[in-house]
């Protein structure tokens, strides 16, 4: 059955997803900044240009944060953890998620900023 196959691939990924809940403070962090911008934008009724901006961004963090744990385990496996090489790789993963978090940041302050000061 094509559904069961679905269903069970949708399954594998929410343990992924739950795995990097459980082990990785990073992610469980973001996920609680998600929580707190998305409550300040529905407090704030912002537009949903604006909602969905904000929800790319947000996902785009995520989503990076997912490839670099998937990064940090991948390198501890082929490598050892103190090869510079294998740290090497892990900042640039974690140069990565920097980057997009601080371009949520300013996606963030672009929006909400407006609702402050007017």
């Amino acid at each position: 059955m094509k559904i069961k196959r679905i269903f069970r691939g949708l399954l594998f990924a929410w343990r992924g997803v739950a795995t990097v809940v459980r082990e990785e403070q990073n992610f469980r962090l973001e996920l609680l900044v998600a929580a707190a911008v998305f409550a300040l934008a529905a407090a704030l009724n912002v537009r949903p240009i604006e909602g969905a901006a904000l929800s790319l961004v947000i996902g785009l963090v995520l989503v990076l944060e997912l490839l670099n744990s998937v990064l940090e385990r991948m390198v501890d496996a082929l490598k050892p953890r103190l090869h510079p090489f294998a740290a090497e790789v892990k900042n640039i993963a974690a140069g990565a998620v920097l980057l997009a978090a601080a371009t949520s940041v300013a996606v963030a302050l672009f929006i909400f900023l407006p609702y402050f000061v007017n």
